[in-house]
């Protein structure tokens, strides 16, 4: 899921009694979907960020295509995003827009081996659902605690396979303000990327396929990785996912305990004494802390093995 759009900061000027004016207008087009100075900890697994100036989570695609094209318009700025589990917010908060594609845009169309998501649909439940439906090859996404319009853009994955695996086509609302499918292969699919992520386009719905298989096997696979997570990561935390993408030849969870980086703390950010690659909130922290936390790691693991970690997770809003 992706869409900014930019704006001076003098421009923007939120929240003024000029962005008021677009909070009531935007809560008379969109009713009971709009939210003013909306804490963005309470949307993010991480449980940190400042707040958004407005906040929207549309309750059909008309009502988000409404949305998007109200902030186009008028030049505001919008960043649309999901669960909220691959990112960072700042302790400033986001500027302009915000809007999630949840639990209202999250049904699921099963009709023999393919099988059509909203983008609000959670991984888990498109797991779930598929073993309900005897369709294997979504087992790794039962632990991941994303949506899939995020997991296609960013195209997530686990367990060795990806959303890029059983992806066919999505849906997306484009820059034209029309919705349009576009195949896997308009996708440019590559490791913890897309290049939905370099366009002004927000992904709505994502046609996947699966593969036939007996229900207690895809049951099974589901628990191993469910077990294997849950022994490797540190899942009973605030977290946002891996922090750093894994360099060509490394594990970045490798090279952050070998730099000596593993359990340092800034504040109540730390990195993880159970998988190296997590930083966890142990209560309060604030953004500084862990994007401190994430420069001292860089470094570390620059100076020992010549390595710039790139990371995984997405850093937005105001310092």
């Amino acid at each position: 899921m992706s869409a900014s759009n930019s704006l001076s900061r003098d421009d923007s000027c939120l929240p003024n009694q000029g962005f008021k004016a677009v909070y009531k207008d935007l809560k008379q087009l969109l009713p009971n979907q709009v939210r003013l100075q909306e804490p963005m900890f309470q949307h993010t697994t991480f449980r940190i960020g400042g707040p958004a100036d407005i906040f929207i989570e549309p309750h059909t695609m008309a009502a988000l295509r409404e949305a998007i094209f109200y902030a186009k318009i008028r030049n505001i700025p919008v960043f649309v995003m999901g669960a909220g589990s691959n990112i960072l917010v700042r302790d400033g908060g986001i500027r302009g827009i915000v809007v999630k594609i949840g639990r209202h845009l999250a049904r699921i169309k099963i009709d023999g081996v393919t099988v059509t998501a909203e983008a609000g649909t959670t991984l888990p439940h498109l797991a779930l659902t598929c073993c309900q439906a005897n369709l294997a090859g979504f087992e790794f996404a039962v632990g991941i605690p994303g949506t899939v319009g995020g997991a296609v853009v960013m195209n997530a994955g686990a367990e060795g396979r990806a959303m890029s695996d059983v992806v066919q086509e999505v849906l997306v609302l484009g820059s034209k303000d029309c919705f349009d499918r576009r195949k896997k292969e308009d996708l440019g699919f590559g490791y913890r990327s897309s290049n939905l992520l370099d366009h002004n386009q927000v992904v709505v719905e994502v046609v996947c396929q699966g593969t036939p298989d007996q229900k207690e096997h895809i049951q099974e696979r589901q628990k191993k990785h469910l077990h294997r997570r849950q022994n490797t990561q540190p899942l009973m935390y605030s977290i946002a996912g891996s922090v750093f993408k894994n360099p060509p030849g490394f594990a970045a969870g490798y090279l952050i305990e070998q730099a000596g980086a593993k359990g340092r703390q800034i504040g109540a950010a730390k990195v993880s004494l159970k998988h190296a690659n997590f930083i966890i909130n142990l209560g309060g922290a604030r953004a500084k802390e862990v994007q401190d936390l994430i420069s001292q790691v860089q470094e570390m693991v620059a100076q020992r093995f010549g390595i710039q970690l790139a990371l995984e997770i997405q850093i937005v809003g105001e310092d």
